[in-house]
C-alpha cells in the first residue's frame, strides 16, 4: 500500500510541474487596429520578436484581435517589437483589395512598434492613409 501512495504522490508531482507555464515570456495580448480613427475590419497582425516566435492574430470585423504565439490566444512576447499589419483580401486570381497601405504589411517599411509590458487587452495599433499614394482601400491588379 505504501508503494501505491508513493506512486500517486509522484504522479501528482509530475502533473503539477507540467502545469507550469511553458512560455513565461508570453502574456495575453488583445487590442484593436484602427485606420484614420476607424476600425480596420479585415487582415492580420503579426508581432515580430527578434529572438522569439512570431505572434499573430486575425483582425475581427470590429477591428479587435487576440494574439497567438504557441497556442490559440496565448498572447505575445514581452518587450518592444516591430508589428506588421496585412489588410488584403483576394478578389480573384489577378487582383487583391488592400484595406490599409501596403507599407504596414512589410517588415522593412512598417515602422509600427508595440511595447508589451505585461498582459493587456487594450493594445492599440493605429494606421493611417496619410503619406500613401492611395487615400483609401484600393484594388491591386497583377
Amino acid at each position: 500500500m505504501n508503494h501505491l501512495k508513493v506512486a500517486v504522490c509522484v504522479a501528482v508531482l509530475f502533473v503539477c510541474v507540467g502545469c507550469q507555464d511553458k512560455h513565461p515570456e508570453i502574456v495575453p495580448v488583445s487590442g484593436k487596429v484602427t485606420i484614420d480613427g476607424q476600425p480596420l475590419t479585415v487582415g492580420q497582425v503579426k508581432i515580430l520578436a527578434n529572438d522569439r516566435r512570431t505572434a499573430q492574430a486575425t483582425i475581427q470585423s470590429d477591428g479587435t484581435f487576440k494574439m497567438s504565439c504557441y497556442e490559440l490566444n496565448d498572447g505575445a512576447p514581452v518587450g518592444t517589437h516591430l508589428a506588421i499589419v496585412s489588410a488584403v483580401e483576394s478578389i480573384d486570381e489577378r487582383s487583391n483589395r488592400w484595406h490599409a497601405p501596403k507599407r504596414y504589411a512589410n517588415k522593412i517599411s512598417s515602422e509600427l512598434w508595440v511595447t508589451i509590458d505585461g498582459p493587456t487587452d487594450d493594445l492599440e495599433i493605429k494606421l493611417t492613409w496619410d503619406g500613401d499614394k492611395n487615400s483609401g482601400p484600393f484594388v491591386d491588379k497583377f
